[in-house]
């Protein structure tokens, strides 16, 4: 199937089933854990509509209420500032690169949880309506795609042009789209296009406290909204608190920044008793020494960073303290472009970060095993479909991804506890709807989190789970956007066994041409080919710093062993053939 169609009907529909243990065409065991529920659960709309929940669903007391989270944010540093539209506050960093080194930086707070009307959950849908659209199988499937037709729904910056397949499966579903984004945004020419409804430019060189208002200002000028989304790691608590003060569906602003603030993600999970690292916030160089109680090997990084920035291992105390210094100095050089966090290459329209100061780091044990994604989405405050994906090593010191597998290879029992980790986490977080990006390892002393991404994954991430299991990531986001309720259509056993490679390249210099992708000739199994890099443009090895990404390569195969055998011997043929000047 194309990325843009949707052929779930014909995968079969969701029925409570066994765990999956099969034997492959060549005899050998195969099994996965299964990416659906066992059997239908969640909580009815009645609890929904008397009144706030906590993260497992369960309805709060009228006193003494339960708080989500760990602490609250300070709150009306707008008014205290006193600022005016159009001004930033001296000093003050661009909305980007403040919610990548500071999140959530100057936005306001969001209400408690014994604050929020449960209806805003549900859309505002009634309860007969909202319980019909929650029907599983192709038949539900079909009256929540026909609830979405004509829905209104405000995206908060588009990022990077590789997200076009969101916007044009959105618009195939008939939903109206409204992108606010950076004048300068690739998205403004899916107006002329016809793909979405309207384009807001906003100048996004303007700090959090600044931008804030004037977004909402602008969403509240443009008539009925039905729902507020993001698919940038970004604006994901910009987007939960529009939602919040809009009355319209949305995450808890709290648990969005204690999925950002990575310090406060391991206290949560210690809060709920889940398995925790060892951890240590580092403000400054000050910190440092008491940071060594951590232990090495470690690894730092960003406490609200995104797509691996900044995020390095470190074997020593030396270790640690040149490459803090290090990437202090790198990230003062990004620049803000299209929404997405990049190094500064003068390109038009990048917003400058200089100026940006107190960068926060994360020291963490460095936890060994293997590696998986989890995709997981939410609805009702439980967990209705969790697609595991393994990951290859990645490329150290930097964490880039290589490659992924999907069904997991791993031992049944090891998914099963990797699953229910990401479930849990997801909930001690405060969350109760959504589609997650969870990351996770395995290591020796059981399943561990790496971190909770509470939006659909990038890259191959849509493809992989459209390919596999017939699950369409952008439906899902659109519904739980909008307010409908979220059953994935699953099949019964995956459709095809996916491995695919970023391929990385491997020194720096200038990428001479794209003919190391014609090895691909020789390979019918290949379902996708995707050019990261032009030719002609500087890429990074990692003898220099954080590799850059030349290529996505796709393959299916019978089985998920095969696939991957298959995906290591291109990526092997690929590299013979990369040349860079």
């Amino acid at each position: 199937q194309s990325q843009g169609q949707s052929c779930q009907g014909c995968w079969g529909f969701l029925r409570p089933r066994p765990e999956a243990e099969m034997n492959g065409p060549n005899g050998l065991p195969t099994a996965w854990a299964s990416p659906a529920p066992q059997s239908p659960h969640g909580i009815s709309l009645d609890s929904l509509m008397k009144g706030p929940v906590d993260s497992r669903g369960a309805l709060l007391s009228s006193a003494g209420q339960a708080r989500i989270g760990c602490r609250r944010l300070n709150v009306g540093r707008l008014l205290d500032a006193g600022l005016q539209h159009g001004a930033s506050p001296s000093g003050s960093a661009p909305f980007s690169l403040e919610q990548f080194l500071q999140s959530p930086g100057g936005l306001p707070s969001g209400l408690a949880a014994e604050e929020r009307d449960g209806e805003r959950l549900c859309g505002g849908l009634q309860k007969d309506d909202y319980s019909r659209l929650a029907a599983r199988g192709a038949k539900g499937q079909k009256l929540r795609r026909e609830a979405l037709r004509g829905k209104r729904l405000v995206v908060f910056t588009a990022g990077y042009e590789g997200k076009r397949f969101v916007y044009e499966r959105a618009k195939e579903l008939g939903v109206r789209l409204v992108i606010i984004e950076s004048p300068h945004s690739w998205s403004r020419q899916l107006l002329d296009e016809g793909v979405i409804e309207s384009f807001v430019p906003v100048d996004m060189s303007l700090a959090s406290e600044v931008l804030y208002p004037i977004v909402l200002d602008l969403i509240r000028g443009m008539g009925p909204v039905d729902g507020i989304a993001t698919v940038v790691e970004l604006s994901i608590a910009m987007a939960a608190r529009l939602a919040e003060d809009l009355g319209l569906p949305g995450p808890m602003p709290e648990a969005v920044d204690q999925a950002r603030d990575k310090q406060r993600t391991r206290a949560c999970l210690e809060a709920a008793g889940l398995p925790t690292p060892r951890y240590c916030r580092i403000s400054g160089v000050e910190d440092l020494d008491r940071a060594m109680a951590v232990g090495f090997p470690a690894v730092l990084k960003p406490l609200s960073g995104a797509a691996s920035l900044g995020v390095m291992k470190v074997e020593n105390a030396e270790a640690l303290r040149e490459t803090y210094l290090k990437m202090v100095a790198e990230l003062r050089d990004l620049v803000v472009l299209s929404g997405a966090l990049v190094k500064n290459d003068g390109k038009p329209g990048a917003v400058q970060a200089e100026g940006v100061i107190g960068t926060t780091f994360l020291l963490e044990q460095y936890l060994d095993g293997p590696e998986v994604d989890i995709d997981l989405v939410m609805s009702d405050g439980q967990w209705q479909y969790a697609g595991i994906t393994d990951n290859g090593p990645t490329l150290e010191p930097y964490f880039n991804e290589t490659w992924a597998v999907v069904p997991s290879l791993l031992p049944l029992e090891q998914q099963r506890a990797l699953r229910s980790l990401a479930v849990e986490s997801v909930k001690a977080l405060g969350f109760f709807d959504g589609v997650f990006h969870v990351e996770l390892r395995y290591s020796p002393s059981g399943p561990q989190l790496i971190e909770v991404n509470a939006r659909m994954g990038g890259g191959p991430v849509h493809k992989l789970n459209m390919e596999s299991w017939g699950v369409d990531l952008v439906e899902e986001t659109l519904f739980i956007a909008l307010g409908i309720p979220s059953r994935p259509v699953v099949a019964q056993k995956p459709i095809n066994c996916i491995a695919s490679s970023q391929v990385n390249a491997l020194r720096s210099g200038i990428l001479v041409d794209h003919s190391f992708l014609d090895v691909l000739r020789d390979f019918s199994s290949v379902i996708s080919v995707k050019t990261y890099v032009p030719v002609g443009e500087k890429v990074v090895g990692p003898d220099t710093g954080l590799p850059t990404w030349l290529a996505e390569v796709i393959v299916a195969e019978p089985t998920s062993q095969g696939a991957l055998d298959l995906l290591l011997e291109i990526e092997d043929q690929i590299q013979e053939k990369v040349r860079i000047a």
